[in-house]
């Protein structure tokens, strides 16, 4: 076990040699962090989180120290200081250099790897977050406390909803499922809720868990599927639920060691299509046991009693364990180390049985492939063994096209890639050198490296910088091998970008890597070169018609935008799809290009278009269009491989690319094939082309290197010639310098003894000089000191003279001080009336008993105050004088109140007159209205007997009518039959005037009695007409009267009480 101390470095490797992890505990290495100062000191890990990759881990310690792990490229960086300790940590945005860190500040902070940069702040907590959850797109994120949840937008880094809790249920915990868009929430009293995340519409909630193994779940695990869900707690026992079918399927009951769940986390696996079986539970003791949730047997656990785990997380691609341990330190697992059930290879395809001499039937054996322990046959008889080799002959000879080379069968590979979706990467590199038959031509491959680099890559690290030398070489290496077998690769401008994934996978094997780029050119590129240099014309309208038959509308939308085959296939091609996919992803397609038919790979293509039709159609720029098929994109590539399935079982024969290329042709063994599937004359005019240029290069450089030879020997005459005269003009100065130094030095001499005349000169005068100054310096003390007396008695003036100005002031000051004082005084009395009005104002609508109590109490007071004598200081004036000032106060503020009790008590009496002259008037006002109301009941009673008379008199009249309708019956049988038919009530209705009809057209004799009776008719219902609306107009007007009586009561009544005194208040 290797162990890393990060110390004070910023960046660094994790180990210093090829880990290799031991089986017993498969550690791969051991991170510690301590601190090189004086007093060292261990920093602990808090958290750590994968990135999307599963390759790359972040981990934050308890003083805020973040670093960056690439498991790939063996390498940690430092990325962030944060001065505070993290609570929880992803590492999964859709933006793969950020990352999201919750502070012990209840913040959450994104920051970017690469720049170490503050990229946002989130607030909105107030307890410290426990947990992160991101979406499977790495666009939203949840954070969850113990009282609150929020959703958040990590493009805009806005809350986007937040999910508030009464304070007796807390949240535990709240995250995404797995590739999915449902939002689980689980609480503190047990209840889980399953949302949609776009309308936080509630899906479902899972029942209760029963009684009888009823636990406090705290910590909960999802499969990458999200089918099941596995909750655990303070207990032994583990929940596993079904979320599609909302239920309890199975109880798991872990060791009686186990007393408490600590932490759940689910193992990817490969081959299970994310349902994941391996759970690994982490409990109280520090040890985390994976578990089998089907067979419930226990695969292999980590950890021990002293050496226990805090957390642990597994990288999504079920790789690597990343685990903190208890004593702050962070250890690295190789899940492949640990066990041999999950990395178990699928079971042999191919049982092969060798025939041996028939001297040596006894001996006969099973061989299996897949390496396992060989074991004898039990030899029986000969039929039994004639007969299963019969069989075998049988079955070999019907699978003689899909028998690949090391026992391989390709129809039984098609269904396990059609199963899991890709080959086990164990075993892809075995796989696809039996897929393509590569016949490894040691010495034909050697005699193209003994050529040594292409001219044409000498210069290829100008063109494409590749950071690792090494790849850099077996690239050139490759390349020029490819060109030395056929010319047309020194002049393919692609060639480069066709091969580089191969080579970065094959780098450690170039042989392999030479025959598996020089098969992909024979087989799934043919006819590229046919239009060469131009791109494959024919295999670009291949892909367009394809396209066109399987979706118009995303044809029409390129067309329509000038985007031809060139830019929407061709980029796709020549690059293999190595720009728009990630490593894993393109080693997934290739499981399946290189398992079928060459057209795959063109079908491949239109798929990858037709799965991303949403952004193409709303692409309208040239730009965006080659920016899309430049750069990975959010594209499932397990959906582009069944639709690429669905394309070649559907797509026509006449336009399907399988009828226009040839099957699949391996490498010849030996030597390789001749690739000549070319415009050669084209070739062949390039190379002359280049060739010539290359000479004319050549003699140009030549030239240039003459000219440059004799240029370099003029100018070595030249520097010649003036090294000469300057050192000829060195050798002049250097005479005239001595000259002119012999000259100064005599100048100097002279000078010399001037200046030691002038000394001795110079001597004497400062002597004299000296005598003077002492004399004149003597005088200025006696001047000075007279001076200083003059001003000492001046200053002593002075101070007198500020003295008694700052008596004066500090008088003037005290003066001033007692003015404020009596001012504040004065303030402060005026203050203490204006509260004493306030009071009384307030205490004049309480109670008048109150009110007496409050006055005996002052005057009792005020007495008291009287009693005590006068004082001998000025203060206990004041307070006498205040005391009679509110004495004299409260006298008035009684007198005030009894004025306003006598003013309301005179009220009192208005208003009680007022209402009891209101009140007879109403009295007269309810007779008179009960006198109306007697009077329009006997009106009424009249009116119904008359309308009882003129019904009676009606129904007289219809007797009468019906006869005479009865006398013309045989004149107007046919007539009846129709209006009988037609309407019976319109009969009823309108009889006055068909009767008259009748009457008149019928029987002219007696035509005047039936008159006199539609005359009698005719009036009474005038008088019936006119009776309604008389009494309607004698009603209204007597509830006008009557209205109007109340209004002028009521105005006296209010004329009578509206006092003054009730006005004022």
């Amino acid at each position: 076990m290797q162990s890393t101390n990060l110390g004070n470095k910023e960046s660094g490797k994790i180990w210093h040699r090829k880990p290799s992890p031991d089986t017993r505990d498969g550690i791969i290495v051991n991170i510690i962090h301590n601190t090189s100062d004086y007093h060292p000191k261990v920093l602990r890990f808090l958290n750590v989180a994968f990135d999307g990759s599963g390759d790359g881990l972040i981990a934050g310690d308890h003083q805020g120290n973040i670093y960056v792990f690439d498991l790939y490229g063996n390498r940690f960086n430092l990325v962030q200081r944060t001065a505070q300790a993290c609570t929880a940590l992803a590492f999964n945005l859709h933006r793969k250099s950020e990352f999201l860190v919750a502070l012990a500040d209840y913040s959450i902070k994104c920051f970017d790897t690469v720049t170490k940069e503050l990229v946002s702040w989130m607030r909105g907590h107030e307890s410290s977050v426990s947990s992160i959850s991101v979406h499977a797109s790495g666009r939203y994120a949840i954070t969850t406390s113990s009282e609150t949840a929020q959703l958040w937008d990590l493009d805009t880094f806005q809350r986007k909803r937040k999910l508030n809790i009464r304070q007796s249920v807390g949240i535990q915990k709240v995250f995404f499922l797995p590739l999915s868009n449902t939002i689980l929430s689980c609480f503190k009293d047990n209840s889980i809720f399953a949302w949609e995340c776009d309308t936080l519409f509630c899906k479902y909630q899972l029942p209760a868990p029963p009684e009888s193994s009823s636990i406090t779940y705290k910590v909960f695990a999802v499969t990458r599927d999200g089918r099941i869900l596995a909750a655990g707690g303070k207990s032994n026992h583990l929940h596993l639920w079904c979320l599609e079918a909302t239920q309890l399927f199975r109880i798991l009951q872990m060791p009686t060691k186990v007393r408490a769940i600590r932490h759940l986390e689910f193992l990817p696996d490969s081959f299970d299509a994310g349902s994941n079986q391996v759970l690994g539970v982490l409990s109280q003791d520090g040890i985390m046991r994976f578990v089998n949730i089907q067979t419930c047997t226990l695969v292999f656990e980590i950890g021990s009693l002293d050496e226990g785990i805090s957390s642990a997380v597994i990288s999504p691609h079920g790789r690597y364990i990343a685990s903190v341990m208890e004593n702050g330190s962070l250890n690295i697992y190789s899940v492949q180390a640990l066990t041999q059930e999950i990395n178990k290879p699928p079971p042999p395809l191919v049982k092969v049985i060798e025939d041996l001499p028939k001297n040596k039937l006894s001996d006969i054996k099973m061989k299996v492939v897949s390496g396992r322990a060989q074991r004898p046959a039990l030899f029986r008889e000969s039929k039994i063994q004639t007969r299963i080799l019969k069989q075998d002959m049988t079955g070999h000879f019907e699978n003689k096209e899909n028998e690949l080379s090391d026992g391989l069968n390709k129809k039984r590979l098609q269904i396990l890639l059609k199963g899991y979706g890709e080959y086990p990467t164990k075993y892809r590199m075995f796989i696809w050198r039996s897929l393509l038959q590569l016949p490894e031509n040691h010495t034909a491959f050697s005699s193209l490296i003994d050529k040594g680099i292409h001219v044409a890559f000498f210069n290829l690290q100008k063109k494409y910088p590749i950071k690792s030398r090494k790849l850099l070489r077996v690239l050139q290496r490759t390349l020029s091998a490819l060109a030395h077998w056929s010319v047309i690769f020194s002049d393919t401008p692609y060639l480069p970008l066709l091969a580089f994934p191969f080579v970065k996978l094959f780098q450690n094997n170039q042989l392999i890597c030479f025959e598996v780029v020089a098969t992909l050119i024979i087989n799934w590129c043919q006819h590229w070169f046919e239009y060469f240099p131009n791109p494959p014309i024919n295999i670009l309208s291949m892909i367009e018609n394809v396209l066109a038959f399987h979706d118009k509308e995303l044809l029409q939308h390129f067309i329509d935008h000038d985007i031809t085959s060139q830019l929407y296939a061709w980029p796709l091609l020549e690059t293999v799809f190595s720009e728009v996919l990630t490593r894993e992803e393109w080693l997934k397609l290739f499981d399946n290009v290189f398992t079928n038919h060459p057209s795959f790979l063109l079908m491949t293509v239109v798929a990858y278009n037709i799965c991303s039709r949403t952004p193409l159609l709303n692409c309208n720029l040239k730009d965006d269009f080659e920016y899309f098929f430049h750069h990975r994109n959010n594209l499932d590539i397990n959906t582009v491989i069944r639709e690429v399935y669905r394309l070649m079982d559907t797509t026509p024969t006449d336009i399907h690319p399988e009828s226009m290329l040839d099957a699949f042709v391996a490498l010849t063994k030996g030597q390789y094939p001749v690739f000549n599937q070319y415009p050669k004359f084209i070739v062949d005019y390039q190379t002359q082309e280049r060739e010539r240029i290359r000479n004319d290069e050549l003699d140009y450089l030549r030239e240039r290197q003459t000219v440059e030879g004799m240029q370099a020997e003029v100018d070595q005459q030249r520097d010649e010639e003036e090294a000469w005269y300057q050192k000829q003009e060195l050798l002049r100065k250097a005479e005239e310098t001595r000259r002119e130094m012999l000259l100064h030095e005599e100048e100097k001499m002279i000078r010399q003894r001037q200046k030691l005349a002038a000394v001795k000169r110079e001597l004497k005068m400062k002597e004299i000089h000296l005598q003077d100054a002492a004399r004149r310096r003597f005088l200025k003390l006696q001047q000075d000191q007279r001076e200083m007396e003059l001003r000492r008695l001046d200053d002593e003036i002075e101070r007198k003279v500020y003295m008694r100005d700052q008596e004066i002031a500090t008088t003037a000051k005290d003066l001033e001080m007692r003015q404020l004082e009596l001012e504040s005084q004065k303030r402060l009395y005026e203050k203490n009336l204006i509260r004493n009005q306030e009071a009384v104002a307030k205490e004049i609508r309480e109670d008048a008993d109150t009110h007496r109590r409050k006055v005996d109490l002052e005057e009792h007071m005020f007495h008291k105050l009287v009693e005590t004598g006068q004082a001998r200081s000025q203060k206990a004036q004041k307070v006498i004088a205040e005391n009679l000032a509110k004495a004299e106060q409260a006298c008035l503020n009684a007198d005030w109140q009894i004025q306003t009790l006598h003013r309301q008590k005179c009220d009192d009496l208005q208003r009680n007159e007022c209402y009891q002259e209101v009140a007879k008037l109403l009295r007269k006002n309810r007779r008179k209205e009960i006198e109306l109301l007697n009077a329009m009941k006997e009106e009424e009673a009249k009116k119904w007997k008359e309308a009882e008379e003129k019904e009676f008199h009606l129904r007289s009249e219809k007797n009468a009518s019906a006869l005479s309708d009865a006398s013309r019956k045989w004149f107007l049988k046919q007539e009846l039959n129709a209006a009988l038919e037609h309407a019976e009530c319109p009969h009823n209705e309108e009889a006055p005037g068909i009767q008259n009809e009748q009457l008149a057209s019928s029987s002219w004799p007696r035509a005047s009695p039936l008159k006199a009776m539609a005359a009698r008719n005719s009036a009474a219902h005038m008088s019936l007409n006119r009776k309604p609306t008389e009494w309607d107009t004698t009603e209204e007007n007597l509830i006008k009267r009557v209205r109007n009586l109340r209004q002028r009561l009521t105005a006296q009544a209010r004329n009578r009480c509206q006092t003054p005194g009730l006005l004022t208040t």
